[in-house]
């Protein structure tokens, strides 16, 4: 029986040559390949301890997923506009850490479709060939790039735009389940630039040339390490449930799969000071 113990955060996420999900889960000061977990019985205990992810602050709660309040309250990246990236208020002298915006929100941004049961919208600023770790956190099977876009804002402005036609937002639990349908997303893509085509002229007449570019890409298959996918579906939380023991069945998204049906959103438990046994 091996043991590990300490604070969660998120799961790493990369592809293999096939595209097939790998996960590694930091806890503590260790990252544990949780691939090679898959098929064995593992325990999750919660200490009843909640760190802040950013100031290590001991908190009663956790705020967007790993944060205490006050750090809430005063960065950055918990900023409404982090969500609604069309908000950006840098321009008006209200950014609350001009210098961390200045890093991260004013260099090109991708605007894509994704497969996560339905077709979606949305934005990262992961830019390079491949697999963006955005969609496989969100559990997307296929995606493909449609924009390129100069900063943050924009890709808010153009979001907004595509939102018009698709949805901004996934069914966790449609996510969750197998037998996710195929979608034409190159078809779906030229679908969207056709009606969004005379708005996109407008922000570009605003913005620029250069702006928002057109990307004309094949989209990517995305595989997942699951030997079992649920039924119905029984969401574990440690708030409710600060110990369970169960084999771990696969992983997709941010979530654990787990026998009798039983998963967990590990990105939402960030913080959260726990202890992981495994027979590993």
């Amino acid at each position: 029986m091996t043991t590990y113990s300490g604070n969660l955060k998120k799961m790493l996420v990369s592809v293999d040559e096939c595209n097939t999900a790998q996960y590694h889960l930091p806890i503590g000061d260790k990252l544990l390949p949780m691939n090679a977990l898959i098929g064995h019985e593992v325990t999750f205990t919660f200490n009843n301890k909640i760190n802040c992810v950013n100031c290590a602050r001991v908190t009663n709660k956790s705020f967007n997923q790993g944060y205490c309040y006050p750090c809430l309250q005063k960065l950055a990246q918990c900023d409404s506009c982090i969500i609604k990236p069309e908000l950006c208020h840098y321009s008006k002298g209200t950014c609350r850490e001009p210098q961390w915006a200045e890093a991260h929100c004013f260099n090109d941004h991708i605007v894509y479709l994704s497969n996560t049961g339905n077709v979606k919208v949305g934005i990262t600023r992961q830019i390079q060939p491949g697999v963006s770790s955005r969609w496989i956190d969100q559990g997307a099977t296929q995606a493909i790039a449609i924009f390129r876009v100069a900063n943050r804002l924009i890709s808010g402005l153009v979001e907004t735009i595509c939102k018009q036609h698709m949805s901004d937002k996934s069914n966790w639990r449609v996510m969750l389940k197998g037998d996710i349908p195929q979608l034409d997303l190159v078809g779906l893509r030229d679908e969207l630039y056709e009606k969004i085509a005379d708005d996109i002229d407008e922000l570009v007449a605003q913005y620029g040339l250069l702006a928002i570019q057109k990307i004309h890409q094949q989209p990517v298959d995305i595989f997942y390490p699951v030997q079992q996918y649920p039924v119905k579906i029984t969401s574990l939380g440690f708030d409710k449930t600060p110990s369970f023991t169960g084999v771990l069945l696969g992983i997709k998204g941010q979530y654990l799969y787990f026998n009798d049906d039983r998963v967990i959103n590990i990105r939402k438990h960030a913080g959260y000071d726990i202890q992981l046994h495994t027979s590993l």
